[in-house]
């Protein structure tokens, strides 16, 4: 059962604290994956097709969970990873 908690009052303090620490790390999260999906771009530019091949399966990894914990969305993962499967192609 869910009902709103008054301001100030000591479980919507908790509340607060707990959201921001998880909003915090969730954000940590997506700067990971979209230094990830930088670095792969940069290297399929570059001409760089093996370390990109590399990098791919680890971002692919990073993508899963994030889709599982859901942080990102089940349709996005899988978008960014066709698109990045068809650009090494």
């Amino acid at each position: 059962m869910f009902f709103t908690l008054k301001r100030g009052s000591s479980k919507w303090l908790l509340d607060t604290n707990r959201r921001s620490k998880r909003t915090a790390h969730n954000r940590g999260l997506r700067a990971k994956l979209r230094s990830a999906l930088k670095s792969i771009r940069a290297a399929i530019d570059a001409g760089k097709t093996a370390e990109a091949k590399a990098a791919l399966s680890q971002t692919f990894s990073i993508m899963d969970k994030m889709s599982a914990k859901g942080i990102i969305h089940d349709n996005a993962a899988g978008r960014y990873k066709s698109r990045l499967a068809r650009k090494l192609k």
